[in-house]
């Protein structure tokens, strides 16, 4: 939707009125109470000045309800801004279940998306109108954000782990994408744009751009190349590392006695650092995958763990992929863990 107010960027996402609505409050209480203090510094200079040099004026005793009311008064407003600032940042920040999933890497300087079919984008993003689109994201270097001002929202890209965000589109029409986050000479450079589209319009782009392998089935293969089905076989025999399948999303206990949520960034961490968390009754045998793979990688093994069923089978890829569909494999991230 088109803004009426200059300088203020096209609303187009489910959340963008509330944001705006939020920031219209905030400053019509600023505004008003500018307005009030400066009107009421002014009658006081007038009303109250000297107009001898010699006047006294007159003592003035204190006032338990004025006090009472400039303090209940902004009490009251601060706890509206609190609660509301609180309702739409947990509505931005707390991606939903049902969301088509996007992988980011930022790299100086360029995005680097990838779909879960397989797609992939530099610096342009096709998303369907109408349905919830969530993006796992992490850094290949420096620290990068994520900024679509027509959504009115933004995340840090970090490298070393990943952030989340999420949006559902409103309205078609191809939207800017910036970094917001100094990253270097070419800062200003590093943007693309977002190209939201009608759902018929996006399936028939997919179908277009097919022969994509899909992180998961990329990921399948890059387990076998890694060699991580020796200690992550089915349903984890030999004893030599846990199993893999489905334990994405569960809990799974340390040797330290603590709970952890099996999550894209303990896969993540799995693999880089294998001797920080070891999953109860395992030993640290797990080699580091650090400097190895790339972070391109590191999604596609996340991936093919999160596309692992409970009770599945966890194998090494055939040999002759193009031969052979994809089937679940493990990944190095819970081997000494």
């Amino acid at each position: 939707m088109q803004s009426w107010i200059p300088l203020v960027p096209d609303s187009a996402s489910t959340f963008s009125w509330k944001v705006d609505a939020l920031y219209f409050y905030l400053s019509g209480v600023t505004l008003f109470f500018t307005l009030l203090i400066s009107a009421v510094l002014i009658f006081f200079v007038i009303r109250y000045r000297r107009r001898t040099p010699y006047e006294i004026p007159r003592p003035v005793a204190g006032s338990h309800k004025l006090e009472t009311l400039w303090t209940i008064i902004p009490f009251v407003i601060a706890m509206t801004m609190f609660g509301w600032g609180a309702q739409v940042y947990f509505q931005q920040y707390k991606p939903p279940a049902n969301a088509i999933e996007v992988y980011v890497v930022g790299k100086q300087w360029m995005w680097k998306l990838q779909h879960a079919t397989g797609q992939r984008e530099i610096n342009q993003l096709h998303v369907p109108v109408g349905r919830k689109i969530k993006l796992i994201m992490t850094s290949e270097d420096v620290i990068h954000d994520f900024f679509v001002p027509a959504f009115r929202t933004k995340m840090d890209v970090v490298p070393g782990k990943y952030t989340t965000l999420w949006f559902e589109a409103t309205t078609p029409g191809t939207y800017h994408l910036f970094c917001a986050e100094y990253c270097g000479m070419n800062h200003s450079g590093m943007t693309g744009s977002i190209i939201v589209m009608e759902p018929r319009e996006f399936d028939n782009w997919l179908s277009g751009n097919t022969g994509s392998t899909t992180p998961a089935a990329a990921g399948q293969q890059l387990f076998g190349t890694l060699g991580c089905a020796s200690c992550h076989g089915a349903n984890g025999e030999g004893g030599r590392g846990p199993t893999l399948a489905g334990v994405f999303g569960a809990q799974t206990e340390l040797t330290t006695g603590d709970k952890v949520t099996v999550d894209e960034a303990y896969v993540r961490e799995s693999i880089i650092n294998p001797q920080l968390k070891l999953v109860k009754g395992f030993g640290p045998i797990m080699p580091t995958f650090q400097g190895q793979i790339s972070e391109d990688q590191l999604v596609q093994l996340v991936a093919f763990i999160k596309s692992l069923p409970a009770g599945g089978q966890v194998q090494a890829p055939a040999a002759n992929p193009a031969a052979t569909p994809p089937r679940p494999a493990a990944s190095p991230t819970q081997n000494s863990r």
